[in-house]
């Protein structure tokens, strides 16, 4: 049995240990040039190249070429596509499916825990202008000036009502964010057409449509995945929709807010400011308009899931586990496209190339 053959496309450092492991189980491995903090790596031809005669792909996120079609045609035996991380935006999951290549995906507590956490600390930082007090005291300026005024989150018993927090999708993280903040006693509603009233009514949301999310909401904070109906959903005219106070929170992906319509409202005064830790285009362009826009936007790395003894590490490990239950003929546990099961399982199931 010739060595079955592993690219991986975006290789990071704390992988290597499980590449040994690859190694062990008789793989050979080729490394693309992407990274977690360099997410541009090989084009499309060349990793079409490097994919020929390979049996899995694997790695983080790559940006400049995605895994298309063509790179999974350069492979009539590719069985499977294992992400370290839960987005799967940069594989063309439709192409995979109607391939029979099963793509695999890491939703790890530590990864969509820590975006729902990042995101409440972007929340606070804003609504309570941590980075103004600082900054203001470290410069000198008067004890407690009533322009540092923060925003009380919860309804108090003096009939005060608490803002409104609105969650654009909730699955894992929309969820654990209701979850966490019900006990501050705000209004929390959401929009997704896609979880039962079941799961609404266990974490005390309110069900509404998107465009009532953006009219009543204070902060608005997006959790879905990027597809073809989310690419751009909050446009220039959702942004009109919008209380000029309210703060538009997006930590899942870039391409869902048009960044030239978000920077627009921002410089007119169009809603009350933004905190983003992901962005169209990545790494973010050092001449972008969003970095002159002082306090008004908290801006971060995509880095909100990472976190000390979390990070990319339990992705890693459950996608290895992935390629190599995928190169022993069995299906792993972390499917992203299960439609294609049977059909993979007719085409691949129970035959080993390990």
């Amino acid at each position: 049995m010739s060595a079955a053959k592993v690219l991986i496309f975006a290789p990071v450092d704390e992988a290597r240990d499980t590449h040994g492991k690859l190694q062990e189980h008789g793989c050979e491995l080729l490394l693309g040039k992407a990274s977690w903090d360099t997410p541009h790596g090989n084009n499309e031809g060349e990793l079409a190249q490097m994919a020929t005669g390979c049996h899995a792909l694997m790695g983080t996120s790559i940006r400049n070429a995605p895994i298309s079609r063509k790179v999974m045609e350069s492979s009539a035996g590719l069985r499977v596509i294992a992400k370290y991380t839960i987005g799967v935006d940069d594989v063309d999951v439709e192409a995979a499916t109607e391939l029979g290549i099963l793509v695999c995906h890491g939703p790890t507590e530590s990864n969509w825990g820590g975006v729902a956490e990042g995101t409440i600390t972007a929340m606070l930082t804003m609504l309570k202008r941590t980075r103004e007090r600082d900054r203001h005291l470290k410069e000198g300026g008067a004890w407690r000036d009533q322009k540092l005024q923060g925003t009380y989150l919860g309804a108090r018993a003096d009939g005060y009502a608490g803002i409104t927090l609105g969650l654009v999708g909730l699955g894992r993280i929309g969820s654990r964010i209701a979850t966490l903040m019900r006990p501050w006693k705000m209004r929390i509603i959401a929009a997704d057409p896609y979880v039962p009233e079941s799961k609404f009514a266990e974490h005390g949301v309110t069900r509404v449509d998107l465009p009532t999310l953006l009219r009543e909401s204070d902060v608005v904070s997006l959790h879905v995945v990027l597809t073809r109906e989310t690419r751009h959903m909050i446009d220039a005219a959702q942004l009109a929709l919008m209380r000029p106070t309210a703060i538009l929170i997006n930590t899942s992906r870039g391409p869902c807010v048009r960044e030239a319509a978000l920077t627009e409202a921002l410089i007119r005064g169009q809603i009350g400011g933004a905190a983003l830790d992901v962005f169209e285009e990545e790494p973010l362009a050092r001449d972008s308009s969003l970095r002159n826009l002082g306090d008004k936007v908290l801006l971060s790395p995509h880095m909100v899931s990472s976190n000390v003894g979390s990070g990319l590490g339990p992705g890693i490990r459950w996608a290895t586990e992935s390629v190599l239950h995928a190169l022993r003929g069995e299906v792993p546990d972390n499917v992203y496209n299960k439609e294609v099961i049977p059909r993979w399982d007719r085409r691949f199931g129970g035959k080993r190339v390990i």
